[in-house]
């Protein structure tokens, strides 16, 4: 084993004991006080349960790391990727058609390694905890369908990313930068109208006073969009949750069922007051603009070690494929990709509050909108007393309960 491969080992380990130590404070941090803003909401009983819950996940999810760190470990230290390397290579292809054989047996190894952690996921720990309403045909259905979307947008993106890398001598990391940009912006005009309905069921919101309530509210703030769909949540968790996708006139507002069977009309509106003030806002597009920023970056960065003997050396190569040199950029990349994370939920947490603020502001009923808060907290079974270092880490919202404290702070005119 060479430096480099103890580098890259030690660069693994640290995100690995950094999102631990994340993991195992936040769960020290439980307080079995009910919050006096969730008094009428929580019951001792269901509070209980959203600590269990708590523990249960946080239990799951450090032997699944625990679990993959130690084979990526083990596959590096017996040379794996070069065991690959040598299959792909057999087969007498070109780079592209080798490159994808490489990436797609490594990665496809790690999607079925997963498929237990993801079953158990579903069908003891949701389903312990009432959550999981998903039948085993529609598990299987998912992965299929996954692995299938994954392989088309994957293969082709990859397959352009390799093409520029491997043919164009200079400035290739321009190039491809310019085709992920496009790449990803086609994506978020195709995702809502051609992906999602491959997954979920999603039909327009029947009239009545739920969707006259929408319509006003968007009007009343020029906010135009394509439709209101009801997505069919319920045959898969009882979670709750509401999104919007796509662009211009092509934006939907999605509610899931479970969440308009639980709240109020004022506190639906209210929800998609939030949402809505994230486009009004700009933050959709600073997202966005940043996320190419970034991606810029790390194109800029891949092309300066993509030739370097030690940069394939760590994984104990013998050849230096440009394809090889993608998948283990990811590596080499993550404790910069971990800082960075920091800083993009940093900025996300302060974009959640300035929506709430603009539903607030808007919709003019800030009882509505902190109610809605405290029962998708409670039907979710949320964290109300996160560590400070698991929300500085990971967190895109902030604490429910913080979130409440400063809607109260709002001033409407």
């Amino acid at each position: 084993m060479n430096i480099y491969a103890v580098l890259i080992i030690i660069f693994i380990l640290s995100v690995y004991l950094t999102k631990t130590l994340a993991d195992i404070l936040n769960v020290q941090n439980i307080s079995n006080k009910i919050p006096r803003a969730f008094s009428g909401f929580y019951n001792k009983e269901k509070y209980a349960k959203a600590q269990s819950y708590l523990k249960a996940r946080t239990k799951f999810s450090l032997v699944l790391s625990t679990f993959m760190l130690a084979v990526t470990i083990i596959f590096i230290l017996i040379g794996g990727f070069n065991f690959v390397d040598d299959i792909a290579v057999s087969f007498g292809f070109g780079d592209i058609a080798t490159g994808l054989i490489f990436a797609g047996i490594i990665l496809f190894a790690a999607e079925i390694l997963q498929i237990p952690f993801s079953a158990y996921s579903v069908f003891a720990i949701e389903e312990k905890f009432g959550f999981n309403r998903m039948k085993v045909k529609t598990f299987i259905a998912d992965l299929v369908k996954g692995w299938i979307v994954g392989a088309i947008i994957g293969a082709a993106l990859f397959s352009a990313v390799l093409w520029l890398f491997t043919n164009v001598e200079k400035y290739a990391w321009v190039y491809a930068f310019a085709a992920v940009v496009v790449f990803e912006v086609l994506i978020t005009f195709i995702y809502p109208a051609v992906i999602m309905p491959l997954f979920n069921k999603f039909t327009p919101l029947e009239k009545g006073r739920l969707r006259l309530s929408i319509e006003r509210y968007a009007k009343r703030e020029n906010f135009k969009m394509k439709g209101l769909f009801k997505m069919d949540n319920s045959k898969r968790s009882t979670k709750s949750n509401a999104f919007f996708a796509g662009f211009g006139r092509f934006r939907r507002i999605v509610l899931f069922d479970t969440l308009i069977k639980n709240h109020t009309v004022d506190e639906l509106v209210s929800v998609l007051a939030h949402e809505m003030g994230h486009f009004k806002l700009g933050h959709i597009k600073k997202s966005m603009l940043l996320s190419f920023v970034v991606t810029g970056v790390m194109f800029f960065i891949f092309s300066l070690v993509i030739n370097q003997p030690w940069f394939y050396d760590a994984f104990l190569m013998n050849n230096q494929p440009v394809y090889a040199g993608i998948i283990f950029f990811t590596f080499w990349y993550s404790p910069l990709s971990l800082l960075l994370g920091i800083f993009l939920s940093s900025m996300s947490r302060k974009h959640e509050y300035a929506a709430d603020a603009y539903a607030v502001s808007t919709y003019k009923k800030p009882r509505a909108m902190t109610s809605a808060l405290k029962k998708l907290s409670v039907d979710n079974l949320s964290n109300l007393y996160p560590h400070k270092f698991k929300v500085f880490l990971e967190y895109s919202h902030p604490p429910t309960l913080e979130r409440i404290e400063a809607i109260k702070k709002i001033k409407i005119k």
